[in-house]
């Protein structure tokens, strides 16, 4: 649908082509791809307001141009006053609409820390954009204007009424959508910051995100917590730090492959990697009946261990290294058959008290939630971030124009299991930025939306590119699948054994083939958001240029210099 484009100094891809635009104009005035990151990051918060909000989560993996690679969380925790049986007890085991879903927001902090400790330029340098897009606004587009009509319903807060529902209806396509009060509150960041920059860019940076976790922003969301009933403290805003930590590592052929660590689902990336190439990938032809039957099978199993193993690893041992060891992965290849489709999500091997979801009746019905974007500078420098956190779960702070974090919505109610509420923990994160480094020098950031199906896209277009030989844009544009047979990350952790979603453009007779292996199809149209929407930037030494590619299943796009 599109072409790959090529570059020879720098690239940007983001899930709206007004983000990839603004981190593009940073690249052009000197800006690295840290300083171009935070910018599009922030952009997106404003331009998917159905997807990302300022106030949400931003998981970061950064490769500096040293080969250093870091990850910045960007994922607040429970309030440490919340109490971890409260939805047991008192809600049936339901996590509610509500400020009760409220984790600590940790986005502006991630973007502030990442330019602080990787960047170049001031906080009030990255976020102009996202300011003059939210005081101007802009275009609402197609898939927007369904998000605002879909969620309609559940604007029953008047600050979200306001704010969503402009002159008491969902705005729609071509309408002009402007967020004057996040405009207000991101330049107040700014202010902060330009009152203290004459004892440099760091106090200047520390400024800004103390006007948010100490100052009137955060005076302003604690107050709109407490008379909604919420946790959400002083101390857990003032407190709250993103926390700099290695990547997950990984081997596949010639590539090391980079994730955030366990308290979000990046790790399985490397694990389903490691499971097809050890399955055999050779002879497979792409999106081959038999291709596509060990891909869902191997899904289920590594979702199977992220179900049962994965949470916040200070509270819970996420036993990584034996998950992706050769020992874990030949076990779980024993359990698949070439020909027959495992009925559910099988148990891992050695698991004596299996988990019991019921089956949820029908097909699924995803809401979207999240967006991508990632950059490479001519210095290189690569940046891939996963912002999230859409506008219905939770209210709108009066007069701040921003939803501090429901991300608790992928915690699980009952605080024994592994991604279980409390105190202090984070929740199981869906959004998961990937970076891959191979040993000739290629250095390869991507990452998609979209909840469960995130880590199975980028899967696949992954091996599109590096096993089946596709360039780039060809690879994202080719038609993907989704499995469904695992209980889903968000509440109310939906469960539909052995569902798979197809995009339309699968073969009739791949179909068919399926079908008969015991997988119950769920037909897509053509190209669709809910197959999650991947980009990709490739810097490659040789012959130099920097190769790049939007999904055209969002307005995302990709600009190259």
């Amino acid at each position: 649908m599109r072409p790959t484009l090529y570059g020879n100094r720098h690239a940007v891809s983001a899930g709206h082509y007004l983000a990839a635009e603004a981190g593009n104009a940073i690249l052009n005035a000197g800006g690295n791809a840290i300083d171009a990151g935070c910018c599009a990051g922030m952009a997106l918060a404003v331009l998917h307001p159905d997807e990302v909000n300022f106030a949400g989560v931003a998981p970061i993996i950064i490769r500096t141009a040293d080969g250093k690679v870091v990850t910045i969380a960007g994922l607040g925790h429970w309030p440490l006053s919340i109490p971890a049986d409260i939805f047991m007890r008192e809600y049936g085991g339901e996590l509610p609409y509500g400020v009760l879903r409220t984790v600590v927001p940790a986005a502006p902090d991630a973007w502030i820390t990442a330019l602080r400790e990787y960047g170049t330029m001031t906080f009030g340098d990255v976020a102009a954009a996202a300011i003059e897009f939210a005081r101007d606004g802009f275009s609402v587009f197609q898939f927007l204007a369904s998000a605002f009509e879909h969620n309609a319903k559940h604007h029953c807060w008047p600050a979200s009424a306001a704010l969503f529902l402009p002159n008491g209806r969902p705005p729609r396509l071509g309408d002009r959508f402007v967020q004057a009060d996040l405009a207000a509150t991101i330049q107040f960041m700014v202010d902060e910051e330009q009152a203290a920059t004459h004892l440099g860019r760091e106090a200047g940076l520390e400024a800004a995100r103390a006007a948010f976790y100490v100052g009137d922003i955060a005076e302003r969301i604690v107050a709109h917590m407490q008379s909604e009933g919420g946790y959400l403290s002083r101390d857990d805003l003032a407190n709250f730090r993103s926390r700099i930590g290695p990547a997950v590592q990984g081997r596949w052929r010639d590539f090391e492959l980079f994730t955030c660590g366990p308290w979000c689902q990046g790790p399985t990336l490397i694990q389903s990697l490691l499971m097809m190439e050890k399955a055999g990938l050779d002879g497979l032809r792409q999106n081959s009946a038999d291709y596509l039957h060990l891909l869902i099978e191997v899904i289920k199993c590594v979702f199977a261990d992220r179900e049962y193993y994965y949470g916040d690893p200070d509270f819970v041992d996420v036993p990584l290294e034996r998950l992706h060891s050769e020992a874990n992965i030949n076990e779980w290849l024993k359990q698949i058959d070439p020909k027959k489709a495992m009925p559910d999500m099988p148990v891992p091997h050695g698991v004596n008290e299996p988990f019991r979801y019921p089956a949820t009746e029908g097909l699924p019905v995803r809401d979207p939630d999240t967006s991508y974007l990632c950059a490479v500078d001519k210095w290189g420098n690569a940046f891939s971030a996963t912002p999230s956190d859409g506008m219905w779960r939770s209210p709108v702070v009066p007069g701040l124009g921003l939803i501090p974090s429901p991300r608790g919505t992928q915690s699980r109610t009952d605080p024994n299991h592994p991604s279980g509420v409390g105190p202090g923990r984070r929740p199981r994160l869906t959004p998961n930025p990937a970076i891959a480094r191979r040993d000739d020098g290629t250095v390869v950031p991507f990452g998609a939306p979209g909840g469960d199906a995130q880590v199975q896209s980028m899967l696949q277009v992954f091996l599109n590119i590096f096993h089946f030989g596709m360039d780039i844009q060809e690879a994202i544009d080719a038609p993907r699948i989704t499995s469904h047979s695992f209980p889903s990350s968000f509440a109310p952790f939906r469960h539909f054994p052995a569902v798979v979603s197809l995009e339309g453009r699968i073969d009739e007779g791949v179909r068919q083939v399926l079908e008969s292996r015991g997988h119950r199809l769920d037909i897509y149209p053509d190209y669709t958001r809910n197959a999650a929407a991947v980009e990709v930037i490739v810097a490659e030494p040789q012959p130099g240029f920097i190769r790049a590619g939007a999904d055209p299943r969002q307005p995302a796009y990709a600009i190259v210099r």
